[in-house]
């Protein structure tokens, strides 16, 4: 994606930020031993298939299709802050996003992380080269406690490729996740500074408004839970510059802004600055 390319993946043998790591760097939270898994192996557990239920690639799936894959895809949680995948432990795995957000990012030469993408709960993710995923050089961090189910090549290949229902789904993501690249790719060259933080924005509140975002409920504006750190490395633009560019439109009216979180109060308007 645009806003997060970047040359030199040597940079993390010898990282730029040096002895004292920002909170994000390579490692700093990769607490692996707080993984806990959940799948028991028990048969009739009213959790079996809790992980898989209600993803979109799954909704049509028998009980006995659904529990198959559920014996195949153990579940796993992290807290906030922990690295799901990273460059020095590369492992060939999909992920099935359940619960929380994960933030797939990059470290750049001069030591900065450059936000890829936010995933959202009941999609996948991960190293799958036979899906035409690599994550390459990136992380995935947990944003919120995050709740995934893991699948291994033979099994993604075994119960997900073999179904032509669930192909096509997953046909249907990419192809979607490559179109938002896209529209990213011509946001970084036409549009300016406050168009793409607004952008991001409209894009970020429309999922807000969904079953599987952060609108909670009796809230009538979609809230977006993202610092300003995070809305710029999304936007491609510094945190200086999203913060006064935010403000503007605070003191406009468009949003109410607080602590790691951003209410969108008139999204008609904030579609109108994103051009």
């Amino acid at each position: 994606m645009p806003y997060c390319l970047a040359e030199g993946t040597g940079v993390l043998a010898a990282p730029a930020w040096g002895a004292a790591p920002p909170p994000w760097a390579p490692g700093r939270r990769e607490e692996t031993h707080r993984m806990i898994d959940h799948h028991d192996g028990e048969s009739g557990d009213p959790d079996r298939t809790w992980c898989i239920s209600e993803v979109d690639i799954f909704r049509d799936l028998s009980e006995p299709e659904m529990d198959a894959i559920a014996a195949a895809a153990p579940m796993k949680t992290y807290a906030a802050g922990e690295i799901l995948h990273s460059p020095a432990q590369p492992s060939e795995v999909l992920f099935i996003l359940k619960r929380g957000r994960v933030r797939i990012f990059r470290v750049s030469a001069d030591g900065r992380a450059l936000t890829c993408a936010i995933i959202s709960p009941g999609t996948i993710f991960g190293e799958m080269a036979l899906l035409g995923q690599r994550m390459y050089d990136n992380f995935a961090e947990a944003l919120d406690d995050v709740t995934v189910c893991v699948m291994s090549r033979a099994d993604v290949r075994k119960f997900l490729l073999s179904d032509a229902r669930i192909a096509a789904r997953i046909t249907e993501i990419l192809g979607r996740r490559l179109a938002d690249l896209e529209q990213r790719l011509s946001d970084s060259v036409f549009k300016s500074v406050p168009q793409r933080i607004a952008t991001t924005l409209t894009t970020l509140a429309t999922r807000a408004e969904t079953a599987a975002g952060r609108l909670r409920p009796g809230t009538r504006h979609p809230q977006i839970a993202l610092t300003h750190e995070q809305l710029a490395a999304l936007a491609g633009t510094s945190r200086e510059t999203t913060t006064k560019v935010l403000r503007d439109f605070a003191d406009r009216g468009l949003l109410r802004l607080a602590r790691g979180r951003i209410t969108v109060l008139d999204p008609a308007r904030l579609r109108d600055e994103a051009g």
